[in-house]
Protein backbone atom coordinates (compact mmCIF):
# COMPACT_ATOMS: atom_id res chain seq x y z
CA UNK A 1 0.00 0.00 0.00
CA UNK A 2 2.87 2.13 1.16
CA UNK A 3 4.17 1.80 -2.33
CA UNK A 4 0.94 2.43 -3.92
CA UNK A 5 0.49 5.85 -2.48
CA UNK A 6 3.79 6.81 -2.97
CA UNK A 7 3.51 6.29 -7.20
CA UNK A 8 0.57 7.80 -6.88
CA UNK A 9 1.68 11.48 -5.12
CA UNK A 10 4.41 11.55 -7.39
CA UNK A 11 2.30 11.28 -10.19
CA UNK A 12 0.34 13.91 -9.07
CA UNK A 13 3.57 16.48 -8.71
CA UNK A 14 4.43 15.20 -12.23
CA UNK A 15 1.03 16.46 -13.50
CA UNK A 16 1.18 19.87 -11.49
CA UNK A 17 4.47 20.61 -12.74
CA UNK A 18 3.33 19.13 -16.29
CA UNK A 19 -0.09 21.72 -16.19
CA UNK A 20 1.41 25.12 -14.14
CA UNK A 21 -1.23 27.10 -12.17
CA UNK A 22 -3.05 29.46 -14.93
CA UNK A 23 -3.95 32.83 -13.60
CA UNK A 24 -5.93 35.49 -15.61
CA UNK A 25 -5.34 38.51 -16.41
CA UNK A 26 -8.24 41.63 -17.26
CA UNK A 27 -6.64 43.29 -20.54
CA UNK A 28 -8.74 46.57 -21.61
CA UNK A 29 -7.42 49.39 -24.81
CA UNK A 30 -5.84 48.10 -27.50
CA UNK A 31 -7.74 44.86 -27.03
CA UNK A 32 -10.45 43.89 -24.23
CA UNK A 33 -10.62 40.65 -22.51
CA UNK A 34 -9.18 38.05 -19.94
CA UNK A 35 -6.07 36.27 -20.80
CA UNK A 36 -5.05 33.46 -18.89
CA UNK A 37 -1.12 33.16 -18.35
CA UNK A 38 1.71 31.54 -16.11
CA UNK A 39 3.21 34.43 -13.62
CA UNK A 40 6.18 32.09 -12.84
CA UNK A 41 7.20 31.19 -16.47
CA UNK A 42 5.88 34.26 -18.71
CA UNK A 43 7.64 36.81 -20.02
CA UNK A 44 6.66 41.08 -20.70
CA UNK A 45 7.60 40.08 -24.41
CA UNK A 46 5.20 36.93 -24.21
CA UNK A 47 2.25 39.27 -22.86
CA UNK A 48 2.96 41.65 -25.37
CA UNK A 49 3.24 38.76 -27.99
CA UNK A 50 0.12 37.53 -26.92
CA UNK A 51 -2.12 40.50 -26.47
CA UNK A 52 -0.33 41.94 -30.41
CA UNK A 53 -1.50 38.83 -31.72
CA UNK A 54 -5.10 39.19 -29.90
CA UNK A 55 -5.41 42.59 -31.28
CA UNK A 56 -3.88 41.95 -34.74
CA UNK A 57 -0.85 44.02 -34.57
CA UNK A 58 2.56 44.17 -34.58
CA UNK A 59 3.94 43.54 -31.28
CA UNK A 60 6.19 46.41 -31.23
CA UNK A 61 3.11 48.44 -31.97
CA UNK A 62 1.74 47.65 -28.12
CA UNK A 63 2.49 49.76 -24.90
CA UNK A 64 1.39 47.92 -21.48
CA UNK A 65 0.68 49.57 -18.30
CA UNK A 66 -0.02 48.09 -15.10
CA UNK A 67 -0.26 49.88 -11.75
CA UNK A 68 0.66 53.59 -13.84
CA UNK A 69 3.81 51.71 -14.40
CA UNK A 70 4.72 51.15 -18.41
CA UNK A 71 5.88 47.76 -18.44
CA UNK A 72 9.18 47.44 -19.85
CA UNK A 73 10.94 44.47 -20.94
CA UNK A 74 13.25 43.52 -17.86
CA UNK A 75 16.60 42.31 -17.71
CA UNK A 76 17.67 38.41 -17.57
CA UNK A 77 14.62 37.19 -18.53
CA UNK A 78 12.34 38.77 -15.77
CA UNK A 79 8.96 36.96 -14.90
CA UNK A 80 5.79 38.54 -14.79
CA UNK A 81 5.51 38.06 -11.37
CA UNK A 82 8.55 39.37 -10.47
CA UNK A 83 7.25 42.98 -12.05
CA UNK A 84 4.14 42.62 -9.05
CA UNK A 85 1.65 41.71 -11.57
CA UNK A 86 -0.64 39.31 -9.40
CA UNK A 87 -3.92 37.12 -10.18
CA UNK A 88 -6.88 39.28 -11.90
CA UNK A 89 -4.80 42.22 -12.27
CA UNK A 90 -5.74 44.78 -14.69
CA UNK A 91 -3.63 45.62 -17.96
CA UNK A 92 -3.87 48.59 -20.06
CA UNK A 93 -2.91 47.90 -23.73
CA UNK A 94 -2.42 51.24 -25.66
CA UNK A 95 -1.77 50.80 -29.47
CA UNK A 96 1.14 52.94 -30.83
CA UNK A 97 0.69 54.10 -34.82
CA UNK A 98 3.37 53.07 -37.19
CA UNK A 99 1.94 54.16 -40.18
CA UNK A 100 4.57 56.59 -42.44
CA UNK A 101 6.94 56.46 -39.49
CA UNK A 102 9.70 58.40 -41.48
CA UNK A 103 7.11 60.89 -42.73
CA UNK A 104 5.98 60.93 -39.08
CA UNK A 105 9.30 61.28 -37.38
CA UNK A 106 10.46 63.87 -40.06
CA UNK A 107 6.83 65.76 -39.14
CA UNK A 108 7.90 65.44 -35.44
CA UNK A 109 11.51 66.60 -35.82
CA UNK A 110 10.26 70.20 -37.78
CA UNK A 111 7.31 70.53 -35.11
CA UNK A 112 9.65 69.85 -32.16
CA UNK A 113 11.98 72.87 -34.41
CA UNK A 114 9.02 75.57 -34.99
CA UNK A 115 7.69 74.80 -31.42
CA UNK A 116 11.30 75.24 -29.46
CA UNK A 117 11.90 78.48 -31.87
CA UNK A 118 8.28 79.62 -30.69
CA UNK A 119 9.04 79.02 -27.08
CA UNK A 120 12.09 81.09 -27.54
CA UNK A 121 10.19 84.07 -28.86
CA UNK A 122 7.34 83.92 -25.96
CA UNK A 123 10.83 83.58 -23.61
CA UNK A 124 12.30 86.69 -24.86
CA UNK A 125 9.08 88.31 -24.76
CA UNK A 126 8.17 87.94 -21.60
CA UNK A 127 11.46 88.56 -20.27
CA UNK A 128 11.62 92.19 -21.79
CA UNK A 129 8.26 92.74 -20.12
CA UNK A 130 8.98 91.64 -16.57
CA UNK A 131 11.94 93.60 -16.90
CA UNK A 132 9.94 96.42 -18.12
CA UNK A 133 7.32 95.98 -14.43
CA UNK A 134 10.14 94.65 -12.50
CA UNK A 135 12.94 97.97 -12.62
CA UNK A 136 10.34 100.86 -12.78
CA UNK A 137 10.53 101.57 -16.46
CA UNK A 138 7.20 102.45 -18.07
CA UNK A 139 5.16 100.29 -20.07
CA UNK A 140 4.90 100.59 -23.96
CA UNK A 141 1.98 102.66 -25.72
CA UNK A 142 0.63 99.83 -25.97
CA UNK A 143 0.51 98.21 -22.62
CA UNK A 144 -2.02 99.48 -20.66
CA UNK A 145 -2.22 97.17 -17.69
CA UNK A 146 -0.11 96.92 -14.87
CA UNK A 147 0.89 93.79 -13.23
CA UNK A 148 0.25 93.33 -9.19
CA UNK A 149 0.33 90.41 -6.80
CA UNK A 150 -2.49 90.36 -4.19
CA UNK A 151 -3.02 87.68 -1.75
CA UNK A 152 -6.58 85.84 -0.47
CA UNK A 153 -7.36 88.93 1.27
CA UNK A 154 -6.78 91.08 -1.66
CA UNK A 155 -4.21 92.64 -0.37
CA UNK A 156 -0.89 93.44 -2.34
CA UNK A 157 2.16 91.53 -1.68
CA UNK A 158 5.46 93.26 -1.90
CA UNK A 159 8.37 91.07 -3.21
CA UNK A 160 12.22 91.51 -1.36
CA UNK A 161 14.25 91.13 -4.37
CA UNK A 162 14.05 92.35 -8.00
CA UNK A 163 15.31 88.48 -8.72
CA UNK A 164 11.50 87.89 -7.05
CA UNK A 165 9.74 90.58 -8.47
CA UNK A 166 10.82 89.31 -12.18
CA UNK A 167 10.73 85.63 -11.80
CA UNK A 168 6.82 85.95 -10.07
CA UNK A 169 6.09 88.48 -13.12
CA UNK A 170 7.54 86.28 -15.79
CA UNK A 171 5.64 83.35 -14.31
CA UNK A 172 2.54 85.08 -13.62
CA UNK A 173 2.39 86.07 -17.51
CA UNK A 174 3.24 82.78 -18.88
CA UNK A 175 0.67 81.02 -17.16
CA UNK A 176 -1.69 83.78 -18.36
CA UNK A 177 -0.46 82.55 -21.69
CA UNK A 178 -0.77 78.82 -21.20
CA UNK A 179 -4.34 79.40 -19.81
CA UNK A 180 -5.25 80.83 -23.21
CA UNK A 181 -3.01 77.85 -25.14
CA UNK A 182 -4.99 75.31 -23.19
CA UNK A 183 -8.73 77.13 -23.91
CA UNK A 184 -7.90 76.76 -27.47
CA UNK A 185 -6.65 73.21 -26.88
CA UNK A 186 -3.29 73.60 -27.52
CA UNK A 187 -2.03 71.13 -24.55
CA UNK A 188 1.59 70.35 -25.84
CA UNK A 189 1.99 73.89 -26.33
CA UNK A 190 0.27 75.15 -23.35
CA UNK A 191 2.50 72.34 -21.51
CA UNK A 192 5.75 73.84 -22.53
CA UNK A 193 4.84 77.12 -21.21
CA UNK A 194 3.82 76.08 -18.24
CA UNK A 195 6.90 74.61 -17.29
CA UNK A 196 8.83 77.88 -18.04
CA UNK A 197 6.06 79.68 -15.47
CA UNK A 198 7.27 77.11 -13.21
CA UNK A 199 10.79 77.38 -13.66
CA UNK A 200 10.36 81.26 -12.89
CA UNK A 201 8.54 80.87 -9.66
CA UNK A 202 11.31 78.95 -8.65
CA UNK A 203 13.28 82.07 -8.28
CA UNK A 204 11.06 83.36 -6.00
CA UNK A 205 11.57 83.01 -1.74
CA UNK A 206 9.78 80.09 -0.67
CA UNK A 207 7.90 82.02 2.40
CA UNK A 208 6.94 83.97 -0.54
CA UNK A 209 4.95 81.21 -2.48
CA UNK A 210 2.92 80.26 0.29
CA UNK A 211 1.61 83.57 0.13
CA UNK A 212 -0.24 83.08 -2.91
CA UNK A 213 -2.03 80.00 -4.80
CA UNK A 214 -0.56 80.43 -7.74
CA UNK A 215 1.89 77.97 -8.16
CA UNK A 216 -0.38 75.25 -6.67
CA UNK A 217 -3.06 76.17 -9.81
CA UNK A 218 0.19 76.01 -12.39
CA UNK A 219 0.25 71.99 -11.11
CA UNK A 220 -3.27 71.47 -11.55
CA UNK A 221 -3.10 72.89 -15.29
CA UNK A 222 -0.06 71.08 -16.26
CA UNK A 223 -1.74 67.43 -14.89
CA UNK A 224 -4.62 68.49 -17.15
CA UNK A 225 -2.25 69.17 -20.28
CA UNK A 226 -1.52 65.30 -19.32
CA UNK A 227 -4.19 64.31 -19.23
CA UNK A 228 -5.39 65.64 -22.23
CA UNK A 229 -2.64 64.70 -24.19
CA UNK A 230 -3.25 60.85 -23.16
CA UNK A 231 -0.21 60.25 -22.56
CA UNK A 232 0.35 57.32 -19.58
CA UNK A 233 4.16 58.20 -18.99
CA UNK A 234 3.31 60.96 -17.13
CA UNK A 235 0.90 59.11 -14.60
CA UNK A 236 3.37 58.93 -12.05
CA UNK A 237 4.51 62.80 -12.66
CA UNK A 238 0.91 63.77 -12.24
CA UNK A 239 0.56 62.36 -9.09
CA UNK A 240 3.61 63.67 -7.60
CA UNK A 241 2.40 67.36 -9.25
CA UNK A 242 -1.38 66.74 -7.29
CA UNK A 243 0.51 65.72 -3.97
CA UNK A 244 2.65 69.44 -4.23
CA UNK A 245 -0.21 71.08 -5.43
CA UNK A 246 -2.78 69.75 -2.48
CA UNK A 247 -0.30 70.49 0.32
CA UNK A 248 0.82 74.02 -1.52
CA UNK A 249 -2.78 74.73 -1.38
CA UNK A 250 -3.61 73.46 2.48
CA UNK A 251 -0.83 75.47 3.31
CA UNK A 252 -1.67 78.59 1.34
CA UNK A 253 -5.68 78.77 2.18
CA UNK A 254 -5.01 76.91 5.46
CA UNK A 255 -6.02 73.21 6.78
CA UNK A 256 -10.01 72.72 5.93
CA UNK A 257 -9.78 76.39 4.29
CA UNK A 258 -9.76 78.02 8.11
CA UNK A 259 -7.50 80.52 6.83
CA UNK A 260 -8.80 81.83 3.66
CA UNK A 261 -12.09 81.85 5.24
CA UNK A 262 -10.68 84.55 8.15
CA UNK A 263 -9.14 86.44 5.18
CA UNK A 264 -12.33 86.66 3.10
CA UNK A 265 -14.78 87.29 5.98
CA UNK A 266 -16.39 84.07 7.13
CA UNK A 267 -17.17 83.60 2.99
CA UNK A 268 -16.98 80.31 2.14
CA UNK A 269 -14.14 79.87 -0.47
CA UNK A 270 -15.20 78.74 -4.32
CA UNK A 271 -15.01 74.63 -4.12
CA UNK A 272 -14.14 74.40 -8.10
CA UNK A 273 -10.40 74.80 -7.24
CA UNK A 274 -11.05 71.49 -5.20
CA UNK A 275 -13.37 69.83 -6.95
CA UNK A 276 -11.19 69.78 -10.31
CA UNK A 277 -8.14 68.72 -7.78
CA UNK A 278 -10.29 65.33 -6.80
CA UNK A 279 -11.37 64.66 -9.85
CA UNK A 280 -7.50 64.39 -10.88
CA UNK A 281 -6.74 62.59 -7.86
CA UNK A 282 -9.28 60.35 -8.63
CA UNK A 283 -8.16 59.28 -12.13
CA UNK A 284 -4.30 58.82 -10.98
CA UNK A 285 -5.49 56.65 -8.21
CA UNK A 286 -7.74 54.69 -10.24
CA UNK A 287 -4.86 54.22 -13.21
CA UNK A 288 -2.36 53.55 -10.46
CA UNK A 289 -4.41 50.50 -8.79
CA UNK A 290 -5.64 52.51 -5.67
CA UNK A 291 -9.32 51.93 -6.02
CA UNK A 292 -10.09 52.91 -2.41
CA UNK A 293 -8.71 56.60 -2.84
CA UNK A 294 -10.24 56.32 -6.17
CA UNK A 295 -13.55 56.16 -4.52
CA UNK A 296 -12.75 58.23 -1.69
CA UNK A 297 -12.04 61.33 -3.94
CA UNK A 298 -14.75 60.96 -6.56
CA UNK A 299 -17.28 61.07 -3.13
CA UNK A 300 -15.65 64.08 -1.91
CA UNK A 301 -15.95 65.72 -5.72
CA UNK A 302 -19.38 64.59 -5.92
CA UNK A 303 -20.37 66.36 -2.90
CA UNK A 304 -18.22 69.83 -3.66
CA UNK A 305 -20.16 69.41 -7.19
CA UNK A 306 -23.60 69.30 -5.53
CA UNK A 307 -22.98 72.23 -3.06
CA UNK A 308 -21.73 74.34 -6.37
CA UNK A 309 -25.48 74.16 -7.56
CA UNK A 310 -27.41 77.05 -7.10
CA UNK A 311 -30.79 77.12 -6.61
CA UNK A 312 -32.98 78.01 -9.22
CA UNK A 313 -35.43 80.46 -6.76
CA UNK A 314 -32.62 81.75 -5.72
CA UNK A 315 -30.76 83.01 -8.24
CA UNK A 316 -34.63 84.36 -9.95
CA UNK A 317 -34.47 86.00 -6.83
CA UNK A 318 -31.40 87.62 -7.10
CA UNK A 319 -31.63 88.44 -10.63
CA UNK A 320 -34.57 89.82 -10.05
CA UNK A 321 -32.94 92.31 -7.92
CA UNK A 322 -30.57 93.65 -10.75
CA UNK A 323 -27.63 91.63 -9.86
CA UNK A 324 -26.18 89.35 -13.03
CA UNK A 325 -26.36 85.43 -13.31
CA UNK A 326 -22.46 85.40 -13.51
CA UNK A 327 -22.06 86.92 -9.92
CA UNK A 328 -25.24 85.88 -8.25
CA UNK A 329 -23.92 81.93 -8.69
CA UNK A 330 -21.02 83.23 -7.64
CA UNK A 331 -21.63 85.08 -4.37
CA UNK A 332 -24.87 82.14 -3.70
CA UNK A 333 -21.50 79.61 -3.48
CA UNK A 334 -19.10 81.69 -1.77
CA UNK A 335 -22.02 82.41 1.10
CA UNK A 336 -23.61 78.85 1.40
CA UNK A 337 -26.38 79.63 -0.33
CA UNK A 338 -27.79 82.11 1.94
CA UNK A 339 -29.65 84.89 -0.40
CA UNK A 340 -29.12 88.00 2.15
CA UNK A 341 -25.27 87.35 2.92
CA UNK A 342 -24.72 86.83 -0.97
CA UNK A 343 -26.69 90.24 -1.64
CA UNK A 344 -23.55 91.93 1.19
CA UNK A 345 -20.85 89.98 -0.53
CA UNK A 346 -22.46 90.89 -4.06
CA UNK A 347 -22.13 94.76 -3.03
CA UNK A 348 -18.93 94.44 -1.13
CA UNK A 349 -17.30 92.86 -4.45
CA UNK A 350 -18.76 95.64 -6.47
CA UNK A 351 -16.96 98.39 -3.71
CA UNK A 352 -14.55 96.40 -4.20
CA UNK A 353 -13.90 95.96 -7.69
CA UNK A 354 -14.50 100.35 -8.37
CA UNK A 355 -12.27 100.93 -5.56
CA UNK A 356 -9.73 98.84 -7.95
CA UNK A 357 -10.46 100.85 -11.15
CA UNK A 358 -10.48 104.31 -9.53
CA UNK A 359 -6.68 103.19 -8.32
CA UNK A 360 -5.89 101.61 -11.64
CA UNK A 361 -7.32 105.19 -13.42
CA UNK A 362 -4.86 106.82 -11.06
CA UNK A 363 -2.04 104.69 -12.10
CA UNK A 364 -2.87 105.12 -15.87
CA UNK A 365 -2.66 109.15 -15.34
CA UNK A 366 0.33 108.64 -13.46
CA UNK A 367 2.05 106.61 -16.69
CA UNK A 368 0.95 109.19 -18.78
CA UNK A 369 2.75 112.12 -16.46
CA UNK A 370 5.24 110.04 -16.50
CA UNK A 371 6.00 109.78 -20.15
CA UNK A 372 5.74 113.19 -20.58
CA UNK A 373 8.29 113.93 -18.50
CA UNK A 374 10.77 111.43 -19.70
CA UNK A 375 13.41 108.90 -18.49
CA UNK A 376 16.31 109.43 -15.97
CA UNK A 377 20.03 108.82 -17.50
CA UNK A 378 19.69 105.24 -16.04
CA UNK A 379 16.18 104.53 -18.02
CA UNK A 380 14.15 105.13 -14.99
CA UNK A 381 10.80 106.53 -14.65
CA UNK A 382 10.18 110.22 -12.41
CA UNK A 383 9.25 109.03 -9.11
CA UNK A 384 5.27 110.27 -8.81
CA UNK A 385 5.47 110.12 -5.10
CA UNK A 386 8.55 112.09 -4.49
CA UNK A 387 7.71 114.36 -6.79
CA UNK A 388 4.61 115.41 -5.14
CA UNK A 389 6.62 115.40 -1.92
CA UNK A 390 8.37 118.56 -3.70
CA UNK A 391 5.46 119.92 -5.06
CA UNK A 392 3.97 120.51 -1.74
CA UNK A 393 6.63 122.12 -0.67
CA UNK A 394 6.23 125.09 -3.14
CA UNK A 395 7.94 123.91 -6.14
CA UNK A 396 6.45 124.22 -9.72
CA UNK A 397 5.70 120.41 -10.82
CA UNK A 398 7.31 120.85 -14.34
CA UNK A 399 10.44 122.22 -12.69
CA UNK A 400 10.62 119.72 -9.60
CA UNK A 401 9.89 116.70 -11.79
CA UNK A 402 13.06 117.83 -14.43
CA UNK A 403 15.32 117.91 -11.19
CA UNK A 404 14.40 114.34 -10.69
CA UNK A 405 15.10 113.53 -13.29
CA UNK A 406 17.89 114.71 -13.75
CA UNK A 407 19.21 113.45 -10.55
CA UNK A 408 17.60 109.85 -10.41
CA UNK A 409 14.68 110.80 -8.50
CA UNK A 410 17.61 111.63 -5.64
CA UNK A 411 15.16 113.84 -3.80
CA UNK A 412 17.97 115.70 -1.61
CA UNK A 413 20.05 116.73 -4.84
CA UNK A 414 16.99 117.51 -6.69
CA UNK A 415 16.09 120.16 -3.71
CA UNK A 416 19.53 121.13 -4.01
CA UNK A 417 19.16 122.26 -7.68
CA UNK A 418 15.66 123.79 -7.05
CA UNK A 419 17.28 126.64 -4.73
CA UNK A 420 20.50 126.74 -7.06
CA UNK A 421 19.20 130.10 -9.24
CA UNK A 422 21.71 129.00 -11.50
CA UNK A 423 20.88 125.15 -12.15
CA UNK A 424 17.09 126.34 -11.70
CA UNK A 425 17.65 128.93 -14.76
CA UNK A 426 19.09 125.43 -16.34
CA UNK A 427 16.31 123.41 -15.82
CA UNK A 428 13.93 126.24 -16.88
CA UNK A 429 15.65 126.67 -19.85
CA UNK A 430 15.49 122.71 -20.70
CA UNK A 431 12.46 122.12 -20.09
CA UNK A 432 11.47 125.30 -22.50
CA UNK A 433 13.52 123.63 -25.17
CA UNK A 434 11.77 120.35 -24.83
CA UNK A 435 8.67 121.55 -24.63
CA UNK A 436 9.37 123.51 -28.55
CA UNK A 437 10.45 120.14 -29.59
CA UNK A 438 7.37 118.90 -29.01
CA UNK A 439 5.88 121.49 -30.70
CA UNK A 440 7.78 121.24 -34.11
CA UNK A 441 7.25 117.41 -34.07
CA UNK A 442 3.38 117.67 -33.43
CA UNK A 443 3.55 120.22 -36.50
CA UNK A 444 5.58 117.88 -38.73
CA UNK A 445 3.38 115.05 -38.15
CA UNK A 446 -0.03 117.47 -38.67
CA UNK A 447 1.88 118.70 -41.89
CA UNK A 448 2.60 115.33 -43.26
CA UNK A 449 -0.70 113.80 -42.79
CA UNK A 450 -2.44 117.02 -44.52
CA UNK A 451 0.01 116.47 -47.43
CA UNK A 452 -1.06 112.21 -47.20
CA UNK A 453 -4.72 113.42 -47.80
CA UNK A 454 -3.62 115.35 -51.31
CA UNK A 455 -3.50 118.85 -49.99
CA UNK A 456 -0.39 121.26 -50.85
CA UNK A 457 2.38 120.70 -48.53
CA UNK A 458 2.22 124.90 -48.37
CA UNK A 459 -1.11 125.13 -47.50
CA UNK A 460 -0.59 122.46 -44.65
CA UNK A 461 2.21 124.32 -43.03
CA UNK A 462 -0.01 127.54 -42.82
CA UNK A 463 -3.28 126.01 -40.92
CA UNK A 464 -0.75 124.53 -38.79
CA UNK A 465 0.73 128.04 -37.85
CA UNK A 466 -3.23 128.70 -36.59
CA UNK A 467 -3.83 125.51 -34.84
CA UNK A 468 -2.14 122.38 -34.01
CA UNK A 469 -4.72 120.09 -34.09
CA UNK A 470 -4.93 117.99 -36.63
CA UNK A 471 -9.13 117.91 -36.89
CA UNK A 472 -9.59 121.48 -36.52
CA UNK A 473 -6.32 122.26 -39.19
CA UNK A 474 -8.31 119.68 -41.69
CA UNK A 475 -11.40 122.30 -41.09
CA UNK A 476 -9.21 125.26 -42.21
CA UNK A 477 -7.81 123.68 -45.19
CA UNK A 478 -11.31 122.56 -46.19
CA UNK A 479 -12.28 126.12 -45.52
CA UNK A 480 -9.56 127.67 -47.61
CA UNK A 481 -10.04 125.35 -50.74
CA UNK A 482 -13.90 126.32 -50.65
CA UNK A 483 -12.98 130.01 -50.20
CA UNK A 484 -10.47 129.81 -53.52
CA UNK A 485 -13.35 127.97 -55.23
CA UNK A 486 -15.76 130.05 -54.48
CA UNK A 487 -13.67 133.47 -55.20
CA UNK A 488 -12.87 131.83 -58.98
CA UNK A 489 -16.22 130.70 -59.29
CA UNK A 490 -17.30 134.91 -59.07
CA UNK A 491 -14.39 136.20 -61.14
CA UNK A 492 -15.21 134.17 -63.73
CA UNK A 493 -19.23 135.29 -64.00
CA UNK A 494 -17.73 138.54 -64.03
Amino acid sequence: MDSIESSSSSSSSKTASLNPIMSKLKVAGAFSGIIEVDLDNWTIPMLREEIAKRAKVESNSINLICAGKVLKDGENNQKLIDFGIKNNAKILSTKVSSIDQGESLKKQFMDEDERSSRLDRIRAATEALTRRHADGSLPLPEEDYNIELEDQSGQKVHMGSEAERRGAMMGLMLHAHAKNLIKRQMYKEALDVLSMGEEAFSLCDSKFLEMIDNVPLLQIDMVWCYFMLRDIKWLSMAGVRLAKSREGIERCHGKDLIRVRVLQGGCHPELTLYMRLELLEAVVAYHSGQYDNCRKALTSAQAKYHQLQVPDEALSLLMGMGYREKEAKRAMRMNKQDVERAVAFIIEEREKRAQRMREDMQRQKEIIEQKRYGMTPLKKAVNIQILDQIVSIGFERSLAAEALRRNENDPQTALDDLTNPETNSSIQASINERKGKRLRQATTAIIEELVSMGFERSRGCITCLIGYDILFSLFLVIIYEKATITYLYHLLRV
